[in-house]
């Protein structure tokens, strides 16, 4: 996974808010549309990294796992070091990298297109 991953920068970065209200037309939307996807990646990542971990688990000596510690302490400081979930989430959403769909707008507009139609039938 994170061979796939774009760079992404660590630091804050100032951004305009019409940016992210765009494509949406409402901001708390794409709000809800970030929290989504950077859960997604969240989930992702721990389920990656706990993968990883497991690999490490075996009954063995004093030795070893010490050996195996510092192993798992390297792998969990990669981890560390890697963008929030919520900053690819920003990235992917501003690059247009992001799917998202909302029932209810699409209920919306439907029903104002059958009455725009009716209203035409009505006209004839």
């Amino acid at each position: 996974m994170e061979e796939k991953k774009k760079k992404v920068s660590n630091t804050t970065i100032t951004r305009n808010t019409a940016d992210f209200s765009q494509m949406t037309d409402n901001i708390y939307e794409t709000v809800a549309v970030l929290t989504k996807r950077a859960n997604q990646i969240a989930a992702e990542e721990k389920k990656e990294l706990h993968n990883k971990i497991d690999d490490f688990k075996s009954n063995s000596d004093a030795l070893d796992e010490m050996f195996e510690n510092r192993e798992q302490i390297e792998i969990v400081r990669r981890y560390e070091q890697m963008p929030k979930p919520t900053l690819e989430a920003t990235e992917e959403y501003l690059e247009g990298d992001i799917y998202y769909r909302n029932p209810a707008k699409e209920d919306q507009q439907k029903r104002k297109l059958e009455a725009l139609e009716n209203e035409v039938i009505k006209e004839m």
